[in-house]
């Protein structure tokens, strides 16, 4: 009997094959399916039409604010602003009508304060689901059809990372793991739980602020962390990316969280921090022109030929699976 697949993301050689098996010529399609890309861009008479989708399944907690956020940056990180939200959201048995109408306060908000428009959906109740599951899909458009693939990374260009890591993975860490984490100062926990919001998960604005200043390539790192993001970079760079890990600016209240349950940072969920590619010769402009308040920007790394992810230890291990399904999976009887 075949090994059962492990929970989280596809491991990237088998979602490769996956894809590369079922690609079908169609020249509308610019960018399709392939491992590291944010979107899909569509050419269209009118210009280019931006098209993402990611599920929110590793919390239960505040669904619909995340899922309009997460399924955003996968389109700004194009370099184009998302405009279009649709949700497919899965109940479980027992949810009450308040609850419901408490994720559609939630989604509407984030979705009226970065003015997108919710234009369709599903909703249901469903014993498939054991907690709130919600899957959304974001459209952005371009009139000049301008796009930035993941794979845009040229050879000597600098990468900066713009924002800390990991702070996604430090408010789930924080709900979930709740019980596990009174040993922590309560200044650490309270602002782990507060991390979505302040300082934030979305790259919205900071992506479309580094593609004016001329970014060759955009990456929003989710699951599997900086260390997923950085290697699927790569991969869809087709070159290899050296990597100063002291440079990396790192969310404190995550890393402690994560230190704690003994995950890795590195592969723990990174909404919030943004990878963006410059040439050396602009790349210290943008590093300042995207810097802000709980947003600091660092040059973290070099695009050389080769292949992979290092850094001055060595290759840099690539986290398939988030580190968060590892820490919150049941124990083995």
């Amino acid at each position: 009997m075949a090994d059962p697949l492990a929970p989280g993301k596809l491991p990237a050689a088998l979602l490769a094959r996956l894809l590369a098996s079922h690609a079908r010529a169609d020249d509308s399609v610019r960018v399709g399916p392939k491992v590291g890309e944010d979107a899909a861009v569509i050419d269209i008479a009118e210009g280019a039409l931006i098209v993402a989708t990611d599920p929110i399944t590793l919390t239960g907690n505040d669904v619909g604010a995340l899922a309009v956020r997460i399924n955003a940056n996968d389109v700004a990180v194009m370099g184009v602003r998302p405009r279009w939200f649709l949700a497919v959201i899965l109940l479980p048995p027992g949810t009450d009508e308040a609850a419901l109408a408490g994720l559609f306060a939630a989604m509407g908000a984030v979705l009226d304060d970065m003015d997108i428009t919710l234009v369709g959906g599903h909703t249901e109740v469903t014993p498939a689901v054991t907690q709130p599951v919600v899957v959304g899909q974001m459209l952005g458009w371009r009139a000049d059809g301008r796009a930035l693939p993941t794979g845009g990374v040229r050879v000597g260009d600098l990468v900066l990372q713009v924002g800390m890591a990991p702070i996604e993975g430090a408010a789930v860490l924080a709900a979930e793991a709740a019980g596990r984490l009174g040993a922590l100062p309560a200044a650490t926990r309270e602002a782990a739980l507060r991390a979505a919001e302040t300082p934030g998960i979305s790259v919205v604005e900071a992506a479309l602020r580094a593609a004016d200043l001329g970014a060759t390539a955009l990456h929003d790192p989710t699951e599997g962390g900086l260390s997923a993001g950085l290697h699927e970079m790569a991969e869809a760079s087709g070159l290899a990316l050296e990597i100063d890990a002291a440079a990396i600016p790192w969310f404190p209240p995550g890393v402690e969280i994560c230190r704690h349950l003994g995950a890795d940072p590195w592969g723990t969920l990174a909404s919030g921090a943004l990878l963006a590619a410059f040439p050396a010769e602009t790349a210290a402009t943008a590093r300042a022109a995207l810097a802000a308040p709980n947003r600091p920007a660092a040059i973290i790394g070099r695009a050389v030929a080769g292949r992979g992810v290092r850094t001055e230890d060595g290759p840099l291990p690539r986290h398939e699976a988030d580190e968060i399904s590892r820490i919150l999976a049941p124990p083995v009887a």
